[in-house]
């Protein structure tokens, strides 16, 4: 799916579900805190932290998608284009970075 559509299917739901949109810095907050629930499953799945048996019915899935859901919803009401801003980046981490790992030892 586009960039686009998601955030077009973002800023519907909020309008229809939400009733408006929460001020920047509170999304701001609940980005922190989405990608903290995503650090814990990083940290204590996949890191060397044990995994308390109540975390272990989290999914990684979810939490992304709520990180993507808030960024997106960020984006939305700040009129960044997350298409065009993407393509962009894309296009710079490819000039930059075209040969950079390739001959990076530490990844051989």
């Amino acid at each position: 799916m586009p960039l686009k559509n998601i955030q077009k299917q973002v800023d519907d739901w909020i309008k229809q579900y939400g009733v408006r949109y929460f001020n920047e810095l509170t999304n701001m907050a609940i980005l922190t805190e989405e990608v903290g629930e995503v650090a814990r499953i990083m940290a204590r799945r996949y890191g060397e932290q044990s995994e308390k048996e109540s975390d272990k019915a989290k999914d990684l899935g979810e939490e992304l998608a709520d990180v993507l859901f808030v960024l997106t919803a960020i984006a939305n009401q700040t009129g960044v284009d997350l298409q065009a801003a993407w393509d962009q980046k894309m296009q710079v981490r490819t000039r930059r970075d075209e040969e950079r790992h390739r001959h990076n030892k530490k990844l051989l």
